[in-house]
């Protein structure tokens, strides 16, 4: 995997922003940019050039709430207080341990909920981009690093940006005409949308890029409806509970991960016996199975192998969870069939990630 010569700075430097967003745009660029500062750090997330979402550690929660409660007026299935909602999903009851990017977990939440179509989070995502960049634009002073592996690597995407027209969008004046409703005929993926540009140098003299080709909203494939002025197409009301099946001989492990997940969202059943838990998978037949590998009686190999041989659990996410993190008991899991790898102490933040890579 080719990476880009950012190096690592310990001190804080002179930075010009325009430079450090143009080594980004390559098509080989994969990973995040994070640059720090005294104010906080900003993280923009590259996939092959493309910007698939961009966040600021001191705002992340706030231009989100703001965004949706604007998108709220146009999607009936976006219920008013679902801030609070979100909030006490994603914001509250994590003492100890720190969910990367809660922000767009939150999303993928809202997505997996049906309160808003994937195009619908395009929209917001390039909305956030565009604050998050014309803060980032302003920074002077700051260290950086590259990281070509990031967080929102097996995270659903649900858009992929053209860095330069963000950049230009945020240097314009915007207004609510960003929320604008596309024409039926633009029903292309938005990665054919977005071409790539090189960005430009921006000279010590001219305070901004310029404004010949000022940004447009991006054209998302959000409106199936011929007759304009109709607003956005609204995603099905319903909205699924998904079971996960947990099987560990610790019933300590059980009631964590039951603390961990929302029960709006999930319906966690936890069993210590892997014999009797066979059973119980098959009439449950749940969404994913959560699989502890070191049990009595029958190991999780050997209970998923059995579930793979089951017709109606070849496809069911299998996660194996264990206190090994051994390259050999990860190459056993893969053997038997599993979906996933997770090591103890689990964290929500891992949790939540292996949930909605398989369920969104």
């Amino acid at each position: 995997m080719k990476t880009l010569p950012i190096s690592r700075y310990r001190f804080f430097q002179k930075l010009q922003p325009l430079s450090l967003l143009k080594k980004i745009t390559g098509k080989s660029v994969t990973g995040c940019l994070q640059v720090f500062s005294t104010s906080g750090s900003w993280s923009i997330y590259m996939d092959e050039g493309k910007l698939i979402y961009a966040c600021y550690s001191e705002k992340m929660f706030e231009p989100l709430y703001r965004n949706l409660q604007r998108l709220s007026q146009q999607i009936s299935t976006l219920p008013r207080g679902i801030d609070e909602q979100l909030r006490a999903i994603f914001e509250t009851g994590i003492e100890n341990q720190a969910i990367p990017n809660p922000d767009y977990l939150a999303i993928c939440w809202l997505v997996n909920q049906k309160y808003i179509s994937p195009s619908q989070a395009a929209i917001l995502i390039e909305q956030l981009a565009l604050e998050v960049l014309e803060s980032f634009m302003n920074l002077e002073q700051g260290s950086y690093e590259f990281i070509p592996d990031s967080f929102l690597d097996d995270m659903p995407k649900f858009c992929y940006l053209n860095l330069r027209l963000l950049v230009e969008g945020c240097q314009t004046p915007r207004s609510e005409t960003a929320y604008h409703q596309t024409s039926p005929t633009s029903q292309s993926h938005p990665s054919q949308l977005f071409q790539i540009n090189q960005l430009q140098p921006q000279a010590k003299t001219t305070p901004k890029l310029p404004r010949t080709n000022s940004y447009k909203p991006v054209a998302y494939p959000i409106n199936t409806n011929q007759h304009r002025g109709q607003g956005i197409i609204q995603p099905p009301v319903d909205r699924k509970l998904y079971t996960i099946f947990c099987i560990d001989d610790s019933p300590a492990v059980l009631n964590v991960i039951k603390s961990y997940l929302d029960e709006q969202t999930f319906s966690v059943v936890g069993v210590t016996d892997s014999l009797k838990a066979l059973m119980q998978i098959v009439r449950t037949k749940p969404d994913i199975i959560l699989l502890d590998i070191s049990m009595p009686n029958l190991d999780g190999y050997e209970l998923c192998t059995l579930l793979r041989k089951h017709s109606h659990f070849k496809n069911t996410p299998v996660i194996m969870v264990s206190g090994k993190v051994g390259f050999i008991d990860r190459a056993k899991a893969k053997m038997v069939g599993a979906s996933g790898y997770l090591t103890k102490p689990l964290t929500q933040g891992d949790l939540l990630k292996v949930i909605f890579q398989h369920i969104v």
